[in-house]
C-alpha cells in the first residue's frame, strides 16, 4: 500500500492520470544477491534490495538499512517516504532506499566492512553516476559511508560520512535536531506552552532518539521515559539524559541501575505525557495502541511509526501529530548540505547546520499548519498535499506529465 492516499488527495489537488501511473509504483527496483568471502573457508551470502521510487525532483536519496528482516516491500515503502520527505522540505532529491538482509549485531568489524565493499561493487555504476546517493539508516552509520567513499573516492557519492573524511559537522545529530525543533514548535504553537513546562517520552535509544533527548533536555523539557530494544526506563520526575545515555551504552545497551522503573516499549507509548516521540521502528502506533494514548502531541522521529488505521483514532482523540516526513527530515536536510559542500568544496560549521535545519523545519511546520487549517484536514494529509504538489510541479516541468 502506498504511503500517500492519492484518491483522497485528489479531492484537494488535480492529479493527472499519467502522474497516478508514475506514482503508484517505483521507477526501479533491484533484488540483488550479495556474496562475499569473510574468511579462508567462510562465505556470506544474502539479499540486497534497492529501490528508486521517484526521481522527478533529483537523484534517488535514501539510507542503507541493514536488518535481518528487511524486505523489498519495506524498502519500497521507505523509498517512497523519502520522495515526500525531500519534496516537503524543498530539498532537490528524489526518493530511494537500500536494504541489506543481515543482522549487524552478528557481524564483526571486518565482516561488516567487506559486506559494504561488496555492496559498492554490485551498485558501482549507479553510485558513480550519482543516480543513487546513500546515507546511514538502521544498522549502518558514518563508518559504512566512509567505506563507500573509500571504494570510489568521490566525496559526494554518499552522505553521513565522518567529518574526518569529508562528512558534515552535526550530521550525526541532524535528525534529532529536526525532531527537537518540531517538538519545540509544536509545544509553543499547538500546546501553547514552552518545552520547559512539558513532559516527554521517547521510544527508541539509537541515534535519532538519543540526540532528540539531548536537545530536548538541553531546552529544559522534562524527559521522563526512554526505551531501547530490550525495554525502557520511566522516571516520573525527570531522567538525567546525559548520564542515562552514558550508562546505557557503557552497560551494553541496558538501563539497569538507573533511577526509575523498568517499562516495555509498548507501555512507554501509553504513558501520561505531554509529548510522545516514537523514534524507533515503524508501525508501532497501531489502531489499538492509538486508542490508549494519553499524550497531547506526537512528533514522529521514526519513519512510518503510525499505521493508517491509527491516524483516524488519533485525529478523533484531538491529539496533534507532526508527521514523519516533516519531523524526521533533519537527516536529509543535513545530507543535502554535505552533498552540496562536497560538490562545491565549501565548508559548513555545526552551528550553521543546526541553523539551516531549524529554518527548513520552521518553514515546513508553518506551511503544514497553514494548509491543515485552510483545507480542514489533519497534519499528515496537509503534509502529503504539499509534498505531492511539489512532485507534480517537477513532473510537469520535466514534461513527464
Amino acid at each position: 500500500m502506498s504511503v500517500i492516499n492519492l484518491e483522497r488527495l485528489s479531492e484537494y489537488v488535480e492529479v493527472p492520470e499519467r502522474a497516478r501511473l508514475l506514482l503508484e509504483k517505483p521507477e526501479k527496483e533491484m533484488s540483488l544477491r550479495l556474496s562475499v568471502r569473510t574468511g579462508p573457508d567462510q562465505m556470506l551470502i544474502t539479499d540486497v534490495f534497492v529501490v528508486y521510487y521517484n526521481t522527478a525532483r533529483g537523484a534517488a536519496k535514501g539510507g542503507i538499512r541493514m536488518a535481518p528482516d528487511v524486505s523489498l516491500e519495506e524498502t519500497r515503502r521507505l523509498a517512497e517516504l523519502m520522495v515526500w520527505k525531500t519534496a516537503l522540505t524543498h530539498i532537490p532529491f528524489g526518493g530511494g532506499k537500500s536494504g541489506i538482509c543481515l543482522d549487524p549485531d552478528q557481524l564483526d568489524s571486518f565482516q561488516k566492512s567487506v559486506v559494504m565493499q561488496e555492496y559498492v561493487h554490485i551498485l558501482k555504476e549507479d553510485l558513480l553516476a550519482g543516480a543513487y546517493i546513500p546515507a546511514p539508516d538502521m544498522g549502518t552509520g558514518p563508518r559504512e559511508m566512509a567505506i563507500i567513499f573509500g571504494e570510489l573516492h568521490i566525496p559526494q557519492v554518499a552522505t553521513g560520512k565522518p567529518p574526518s573524511v569529508g562528512g558534515l559537522p552535526g550530521r550525526e545529530e541532524a535528525t534529532g535536531r529536526g525532531v527537537y525543533t518540531c517538538a519545540r514548535l509544536g509545544a509553543e504553537q499547538l500546546l501553547k506552552k514552552p518545552l520547559a513546562e512539558l513532559s516527554v517520552a521517547i521510544q527508541g535509544f539509537g541515534n535519532v532518539a538519543t540526540h532528540s533527548a539531548l536537545f530536548l533536555a538541553g531546552a529544559g523539557a522534562r524527559v521522563v521515559a526512554v526505551s531501547g530494544r530490550r525495554g525502557g526506563l520511566y522516571n516520573s520526575q525527570r531522567i538525567d539524559v546525559p548520564q542515562t545515555i552514558h550508562t546505557y551504552f557503557a552497560q551494553g545497551k541496558s538501563f539497569d541501575g538507573l533511577p526509575g522503573d523498568a517499562i516495555s516499549n509498548e507501555e512507554l507509548l501509553t504513558l501520561p505525557v505531554d509529548i510522545l516521540i516514537p523514534a524507533a521502528a515503524g508501525g508501532v502506533i497501531t489502531e489499538e495502541v492509538a486508542g490508549r494514548l494519553r499524550c497531547r502531541l506526537i512528533v514522529e522521529g521514526a519513519n512510518d511509526p503510525v499505521t493508517a488505521e491509527a491516524d483516524q483514532v488519533i485525529a478523533e482523540a484531538g491529539i496533534a501529530d507532526v508527521p514523519d516526513i516533516l519531523a524526521s527530515a533533519g537527516g536529509v536536510i543535513a545530507s543535502y548540505i554535505e552533498w552540496r559542500d562536497a560538490k562545491s568544496g565549501s565548508l559548513t560549521s555545526e552551528a550553521e547546520v543546526y541553523e539551516f535545519i531549524d529554518q527548513i523545519a520552521e518553514r515546513g511546520f508553518e506551511e503544514v499548519k497553514a494548509t491543515a487549517e485552510a483545507k480542514g484536514v489533519d497534519w499528515r494529509t496537509a503534509s502529503h498535499l504539499l509534498a505531492l504538489n511539489e512532485v507534480l510541479t517537477s513532473m510537469r516541468e520535466r514534461a513527464w506529465i
